[in-house]
Formats: C-alpha cells, sequence, structure tokens
C-alpha cells in the first residue's frame, strides 16, 4: 500500500461525504506521516513502513473493540467500522502452512538445533509485516517439540 492511494481514497471519501470513512483513513494517513518523520523519510515513504503502520492501527482498533464495554454499542460500532476500513487496507498476512513451510525452507540448519528463542529472533526479521506474531510463535513451538 502507498501513502498516495490512502490519500486518494480519503480525497474520494470527502467527495462522497462520507465523514466516518475519511476520518478512518485519514487517521491511517496522519500514523503514516508521523512515523516517516519519526524515521527520518518524510519526503519518500517507503511501502513496508505504511504496511507496517496499518498492521499497527489495524492492532490498535482490535484491542479497542476488545476492551470497549458491552453497554457502549455506539462506540463499538464506531470501533468496527474503523476496523473494517483499516483492514481493507491491511497486507495480506502468510497462513500458518505458509509460515511453516517458509521457516522449515530457510531456517532449516537453525531448526536443528531445537532453540526456539534463537529461531524467533532470526525469523521475526525476515517475517515482520508479513505474519502475525502469534502464528509464528505457535508454529515455531510445534516445530521445537
Amino acid at each position: 500500500m502507498t501513502i498516495e492511494t490512502l490519500r486518494t481514497d480519503m480525497i474520494t471519501a470527502m467527495k462522497a461525504k462520507d465523514k466516518p470513512r475519511k476520518e478512518a483513513i485519514s487517521s491511517l494517513v496522519s500514523a503514516v506521516k508521523k512515523a516517516a518523520i519519526d524515521e527520518g523519510c518524510r519526503d519518500d515513504i517507503p511501502e513496508e513502513m505504511v504496511n507496517r503502520v496499518i498492521l499497527k492501527e489495524l492492532k490498535t482498533v482490535k484491542e479497542q473493540i476488545d476492551t470497549c464495554p458491552e453497554t457502549r454499542e455506539d462506540l463499538r460500532t464506531e470501533y468496527q467500522f474503523r476496523y473494517d476500513v483499516i483492514n481493507e487496507y491491511a497486507p495480506q498476512l502468510m497462513g500458518e502452512e505458509e509460515v511453516k513451510t517458509y521457516i522449515s525452507e530457510k531456517f532449516a540448519e537453525i531448526l536443528a538445533t531445537k532453540n526456539k528463542g534463537m529461531i524467533m529472533k532470526n525469523v521475526m526479521g525476515d517475517l515482520k509485516g508479513k505474519a502475525d506474531g502469534k502464528v509464528i510463535n505457535q508454529v515455531v513451538a510445534e516445530l521445537c517439540k
């Protein structure tokens, strides 16, 4: 996902007078810009950074949904809408089988040691932003048995 795509979609939502969608996309654009400024690449924002920020925002909104009280159905609906919009832009993550295959092929020599910490250290660097950390952890634990 590129920042330009997000900006274009935000403008489209503004023209359609779709305020909730515009606000959700606007929050993504703001978060990406902030991350770019923090990392010193304000003018040339890489796609990898945009995807990383989108996944982080998706996780944050998911936590908001999970911690929202049952009595606040209005907030829950708003959070769910934001989650759905952000999820449209989120990169497709690898599934459990894909992660298992990737680890088995690329890290076979490290897998032989059965050292979970060493495996996680090597794998997380490679799969960051491509697969969910929980899925990676489950697969590595299974492979280390």
